[in-house]
């Protein structure tokens, strides 16, 4: 879709290209990696269940939609990322419940295996396969961990990017500023062929 509009020389910008962003690619791990923890790790019928695999696609989901509107609305843009940020946040706390109600260990900076989930998320182009052997990890405890330290590296990105929006919101103003200013050119150029 971003292609197509670079061609188009109106008023609405380039956007969707969602697939390229770090924070969805990363996302989309989250959300696989969390339907094979909660199919693993939780009775068939607990609550749990859903309401993980729907914080996982609603953080996924909401980078996409984010990326789709901000075509056309750069408030919406904001907050739909936003919304991703509280949705994996939320998955966050969740995972670490698993690990507190199940007394294991919720892993500091400083642990021996942050380094390794570091190097694995510098991989360009990662995927679930990246992270497969440390996500369907035999111990609960790396398993859950590895998936904070995934929300962990999205949250952060999705705050840097808010950040950016909301920077250059203020420097560039949104589709309204754009309509009129296209709208005024036009005016001008129809008076210098007349």
């Amino acid at each position: 879709m971003q292609e197509n509009q670079e061609n188009n020389k109106g008023f609405i910008p380039p956007h969707g290209g969602y697939k390229n962003l770090i924070t969805y690619q990363k996302s989309e791990i989250i959300y696989d990696g969390t339907i094979y923890f909660t199919k693993r790790f939780f009775q068939k019928y607990d609550r749990t269940i859903d309401q993980m695999v729907q914080a996982a696609r609603s953080g996924k989901q909401n980078i996409v939609e984010a990326s789709m509107a901000s075509g056309t609305s750069k408030e919406m843009e904001i907050k739909l990322t936003n919304v991703a940020r509280a949705s994996l946040e939320e998955l966050k706390i969740d995972y670490q419940d698993f690990l507190r109600t199940n007394k294991l260990p919720i892993w500091d900076k400083e642990h021996r295996l942050v380094a390794r989930l570091r190097e694995l998320n510098k991989i360009p182009n990662a995927n679930y396969e990246t992270f497969r052997k440390a996500i369907e990890n035999e111990s609960p405890e790396i398993c859950a961990n590895v998936m904070i330290g995934l929300i962990a590296v999205v949250s952060y990105l999705l705050s840097k990017q808010i950040k950016s929006l909301e920077i250059a919101f203020m420097k560039e103003g949104g589709l309204k500023e754009k309509m009129t200013k296209a709208r005024i050119e036009q005016r001008n150029n129809d008076r210098k062929v007349k």
